[in-house]
């Protein structure tokens, strides 16, 4: 847990080192220490929740980045059953950064197709560190027609820094494999419900993120362009911690921020210490919600949701003088 500790995380992993070595020493020699151990547990819940609670826009970005939160895979693994990857976009070749396929939410079909990081390096090369090449939102367009078929939710999680920008993608069309999800998107006849799990990151998050509900995890990020690339462009600096914290504030990349500009419909709360820190409790949390917004999603006619999702980009950056 130490080797990917961030900063302003340290104090709480050296405390809950102590807790950990005080608890295991007293257990090998069959003492009980609980009524010790509870001041110290009570300080590093109080260290956890003011930490979190104060977070500046790049440490939340250092937080959605981290590689110890939830991946698309560990919420299948703990929120559905019954998962069926499917593989390929028909095209060229199987894209390992978007995974995608059939599952049941508490009985019901519903497909999923998501962003995929990696913990280790052998892990992020085989991901290519969840940035998509153009085949992998063409096996996610592929998914969501075969949703669409088959009259099921469709169900899509945000993580990716971006969708890559290497000369291959260029050449096989990235551009308009993106474009071509947000208008397949649009007009898809069934539900869609987005989560911004981590980082969502320009186009290659937006690939997958129009929805008729875009969630965000507490602590996750979602911004038209990653905070090094925006502090680059403007102030011709993407390394200072002073220009990517400027950079951060200016293009309000939090949750809170963007559900006050209409962006996101829904702030899903995360466990003291963020979702790294307790995955079945984040999880619990994501399938309450889910269940919650296909309940309502299901009982509009297709026609309806469909107006009603492209109603709601549409609105999106307007403005009054």
């Amino acid at each position: 847990m130490g080797t990917s500790a961030l900063e302003f995380e340290k104090p709480i992993i050296e405390l809950e080192r102590q807790i950990e070595e005080m608890r295991r020493s007293t257990e090998e020699q069959s003492i009980n220490i609980t009524a010790e151990l509870a001041p110290l547990e009570l300080k590093l819940s109080e260290m956890r929740r003011d930490v979190y609670r104060n977070l500046t826009p790049v440490q939340k970005v250092q937080v959605a980045r981290n590689s110890r939160r939830p991946f698309t895979l560990d919420y299948v693994r703990l929120v559905f059953t019954d998962f069926i990857e499917l593989h390929g976009d028909r095209l060229f070749r199987d894209d390992a950064a978007i995974v995608g396929g059939w599952a049941r939410l508490d009985g019901e079909t519903v497909m999923i197709i998501g962003h995929q990081r990696g913990r280790d390096t052998k892990e992020n090369i085989h991901r290519n560190f969840g940035m998509p090449h153009p085949e992998g939102y063409r096996k996610a367009l592929r998914l969501m027609r075969l949703a669409e078929k088959f009259h099921v939710p469709v169900l899509t999680f945000i993580d990716t820094p971006g969708a890559w920008a290497g000369l291959g993608a260029e050449e096989r069309g990235q551009s308009e494999a993106i474009a071509r999800n947000l208008f397949s998107m649009s007009e898809l006849k069934v539900p869609i419900i987005a989560t911004v799990i981590g980082e969502g990151g320009s186009g290659g998050a937006l690939a997958l993120g129009v929805a008729d509900r875009v969630m965000m995890f507490e602590h996750s990020v979602y911004s038209v362009i990653t905070v090094e690339g925006c502090a680059a462009i403007l102030w011709k600096d993407g390394k200072s911690p002073e220009m990517r914290e400027r950079a951060a504030s200016a293009l309000r990349i939090t949750a809170p921020d963007l559900l006050e500009l209409g962006i996101i419909d829904e702030i899903l709360p995360e466990p003291e210490g963020g979702a790294h820190a307790n995955h079945e409790a984040v999880a619990a949390t994501l399938h309450e919600s889910l269940v919650n917004h296909l309940d309502e999603l299901r009982k509009l006619k297709p026609e309806k949701l469909v107006r009603r999702r492209r109603e709601k980009f549409l609105k999106m950056g307007q403005f009054g003088e």
